[in-house]
């Protein structure tokens, strides 16, 4: 029987050098996130009313129509970033990396179809 110090015992199962970088990320995208968050909030609250027309004038807008696709691509990263840490936590080996994949494919694919519709609704195409 081998004796190994405590060094030894854990080499090899620390940090893979990428903790910090994901942990910051997650903090910025939070904080744009509500700052964003709240910026849409005042604006909506400001509109005449909630029907088609003036939400559609209002998202025409470049002034609106930038923060708009800029919270859209915040939140959705951070839901990303938040889930893959779910799924490394939580998650057991064998369906962690089909868990991360099929999260990313999500987010990557309802995010689009968000920045796609403001980005639809900004240059004014008309609803079919």
């Amino acid at each position: 029987m081998r004796s190994k110090t405590a060094l030894g015992h854990v080499r090899g199962l620390g940090s893979a050098k990428t903790g910090a970088h994901h942990w910051w990320l997650e903090r910025l995208t939070s904080i744009s996130t509500l700052v964003l968050f709240v910026w849409f909030f005042v604006s909506i609250l400001r509109l005449p009313d909630l029907g088609y027309e003036s939400v559609t004038t209002w998202l025409r807008s470049p002034l609106n129509a930038v923060p708009m696709l800029l919270f859209i691509l915040s939140t959705f990263w951070h839901i990303k970033l938040g889930m893959q840490v779910v799924w490394e936590d939580y998650i057991h080996e064998s369906t962690k990396v089909f868990a991360i994949t099929l999260t990313n494919f999500l987010v990557i694919g309802v995010g689009a179809l968000a920045f796609f519709s403001v980005l639809k609704i900004a240059f004014g195409a008309e609803a079919q």
